[in-house]
């Protein structure tokens, strides 16, 4: 497929004229979702979902998220030059996008990051037929296969149980990952306030604009210490080994990462409990979706691509490593980038 090429500004559709997720700022780029690693400002045309859009505004100001702003909706077809596009979901986190562009007869999806397991803060990843498919690589290694993530918060809830005069504080970016532990935590039965670092408080009042129910919230930086005693405190993961952390009264230091399926790094962080929570694909979901859209032709993008490229190959699925630079491993350094 000749249409898509990898410039230093990152993939671009020849025939539209167009980037996807550039690392600089363009004249039109199209955006998969709201982390700062795919959102970055300067462009003079921006197209994304409403919620991306929003995101984007929120993060960066209205005069940085595009001087021209196309919303689009999940299924709106649009013509660009001699492309048709259209966003499909990617359920990473609210209003992320699969990028599906057909050209002569040939379709191509970028996924940008995205993931498989229920998520009630966005909507399910979609498959799309197609014949190359680009996939995020991430956890692309068999040693990734990720828990439910159900079992994970029950972990959690079983340690406030055992430690009731102890404050649970958990570290988790402020998109996506913040929305959908509160989410997962309600489903689980605790209606209890949550009280969340003042960083974290704009993107939930975002999600809540957007029709997603998170219960009460409370600012943990205007609180008093002893109210907080025997509470969960939902925080940026720089602040969790900060002296924003020693504040709380006899703080149980959590980490909700998929990266936290690696002991070493639980150890290396001060994280008393791990929480393994990933809003990205596991090894085999990312296997299970390359096979799903039927692509003949996968590319590979940040992340493990050789493991993956190989896996692929013994189920005759030819793989191609792109090597995009400056998309990180996973969202957090991305986030805390963005709330610094």
């Amino acid at each position: 497929m000749d249409w898509l090429e990898l410039k230093p500004e990152g993939l671009f559709c020849v025939p539209g004229e167009f980037y996807i997720d550039p690392l600089q700022p363009v004249a039109h780029a199209v955006i998969t979702h709201g982390h700062s690693d795919h959102a970055r400002p300067g462009h003079q045309h921006v197209t994304a979902t409403p919620e991306t859009l929003s995101i984007m505004r929120l993060r960066m100001g209205e005069d940085r998220a595009g001087e021209n702003q196309q919303a689009l909706e999940y299924g709106e077809v649009i013509s660009v030059g001699a492309v048709r596009l259209w966003l499909a979901p990617a359920g990473h986190v609210l209003g992320s996008a699969q990028i599906v562009m057909e050209y002569q007869g040939q379709r191509a999806v970028v996924s940008g990051d995205y993931k498989r397991a229920p998520d009630p803060t966005c909507t399910p990843f979609e498959v799309v037929p197609c014949d190359l498919f680009v996939t995020e690589a991430t956890f692309g290694l068999p040693v990734f296969r990720l828990p439910d993530p159900a079992h994970e918060i029950g972990k959690l809830l079983h340690d406030v149980r055992l430690f009731p005069e102890r404050t649970h504080v958990v570290g988790c970016y402020a998109l996506g990952k913040c929305q959908r532990l509160i989410a997962l935590l309600r489903n689980a039965g605790y209606h209890e306030p949550l009280w969340l670092h003042g960083a974290l408080l704009p993107m939930c009042s975002l999600y809540e604009g957007f029709g997603i129910q998170l219960g009460e919230l409370k600012s943990a930086t205007a609180a008093k210490k002893g109210e907080m005693r025997g509470g969960i405190v939902l925080a940026p993961p720089s602040a969790i080994a900060d002296r924003w952390a020693r504040r709380l009264p006899d703080p149980v230091v959590c980490l909700a990462s998929g990266w936290m399926h690696v002991r070493q790094r639980a150890k290396a962080r001060g994280v008393e409990l791990p929480m393994v929570i990933s809003d990205h694909a596991d090894w085999d979901a990312l296997l299970d979706t390359c096979q799903a859209t039927g692509a003949k032709e996968i590319w590979v993008t940040h992340g493990r691509e050789e493991a993956l490229i190989h896996a692929l190959g013994k189920l005759g699925i030819r793989g191609r490593a792109l090597r995009l630079i400056g998309y990180e491993e996973d969202d957090e350094q991305a986030e805390e980038d963005a709330v610094a």
